[in-house]
């Protein structure tokens, strides 16, 4: 259906495991259980802050069978490099 908004959630998840993050000290196995970020940024954000590796951005869009995955990769400076848009 057309004009329809379906809801998104911004999820980070262990690339090994899968398992989503629920907090600081546990994952999840669903997303439905896990931490929703606001936007990509925030959750690439969170994962610097908390020094986080081997993990990546998840788009999951309800009632859909597909997600989006963004690498959240360590640049050689120790920063961490953003995923951009294309044009």
């Amino acid at each position: 259906m057309r004009g329809t908004m379906k809801r998104m959630r911004i999820l980070v998840q262990q690339k090994e495991t899968g398992l989503y993050l629920k907090n600081l000290e546990s994952w999840a196995r669903r997303g439905s259980e896990a931490m929703d970020f606001m936007s990509s940024t925030n959750a690439i954000d969170f994962c610097v802050a908390n020094k986080l590796s081997g993990v990546h951005v998840v788009l999951k869009f309800e009632e859909e069978p597909y997600e989006f995955v963004w690498p959240v990769l360590a640049a050689r400076n120790g920063r961490t490099a953003r995923p951009r848009a294309s044009a």
